[in-house]
């Protein structure tokens, strides 16, 4: 049985990668939408007998539904296993109830991606607690390794999380680049405005890269980068596994730091790395 990377067509950069990074072939894949916006995927390779990957990220809803049918697909063709990479997981935030009524958005995903999958792969997932709720063997990898490579050849002196709950992932970076790392004290208002409390981070004349798994919105980033120039920063790097960018988000970032970094989870002008590595580690 022979690997194949099968990829969706959000994830073409990072498929490509992890089919080199494993020396296997990368299959060809015919997708388009009907005049309805329907989607159509067609396997042109053979996968009969096949170990074959998946590899697409589960966000906006169509590239969901894309890659439901490349799972459908894959197991008609006859592939023997199918492992499904989910470069980025949407729907990942809402993984608890906030009012009674509400569907937990995070479970419903991981069941859904599990009906046609022998094992699951992930990036990043917002909340590894989550992982619980897949129904077949699932391992989430880190986009940070790849990060601080990357950001030592920016000259990082000191690596920060937006708040607490992340400062995991400023050890990881900070440990890997032999830097200090902290975290900063940050309350989300909703889904677009945080304050962040002063905290005195001896970042005077230093590069500083704030680390997170995601830029979304860009309000977190935009308000860290404020606090740490009143400091003194003399560089800030906003670096993040999954570059969502809504709106005019990448726009507000850039004005806000020096120099904005991420990974090919999701393919945006700032994909500085991939994460093809880490994930064929794990397979």
């Amino acid at each position: 049985m022979q690997m194949i990377v099968v990829p969706g067509s959000a994830s073409l950069s990072l498929a490509r990668s992890l089919a080199d990074t494993l020396d296997v072939p990368l299959a060809d894949v015919e997708n388009r939408r009907f005049p309805d916006g329907e989607c159509y995927v067609r396997l042109l390779s053979s996968l009969d007998g096949e170990d074959a990957i998946v590899v697409n990220r589960a966000y906006p809803d169509e590239k969901i539904v894309e890659t439901l049918l490349l799972q459908d697909a894959v197991r008609e063709a006859g592939a023997k296993r199918i492992t499904t990479v989910l470069s980025y997981m949407g729907y990942s935030r809402q993984d608890k109830l906030f009012n009674p009524g509400e569907a937990i958005s995070a479970r419903a995903m991981a069941r859904m991606f599990s009906l046609y999958s022998d094992a699951v792969v992930t990036v990043d997932i917002h909340d590894r607690g989550i992982l619980r709720w897949f129904d077949v063997p699932v391992e989430d990898v880190s986009g940070m390794p790849a990060l601080a490579e990357k950001l030592e050849t920016m000259g990082v002196e000191i690596v920060l999380s937006p708040d607490k709950g992340a400062l995991h992932r400023a050890r990881t970076v900070g440990e890997m680049l032999a830097v200090p790392w902290d975290h900063l004290e940050k309350t989300r208002l909703d889904g677009e405005h945080v304050v962040i409390k002063p905290k005195d981070l001896n970042v005077k004349g230093k590069i500083v890269a704030i680390v997170d798994d995601m830029i979304s919105t860009g309000g977190t980033v935009v308000t860290a980068a404020g606090q740490l120039r009143d400091q003194g920063a003399r560089r800030i790097i906003a670096a993040c596994t999954h570059g969502l960018f809504v709106g005019n988000a990448l726009e507000r970032v850039r004005r806000a730091c020096d120099a904005v970094i991420s990974t090919d989870t999701i393919e945006n002008p700032t994909t500085s790395v991939t994460v093809a590595r880490e994930i064929a580690g794990v397979l």
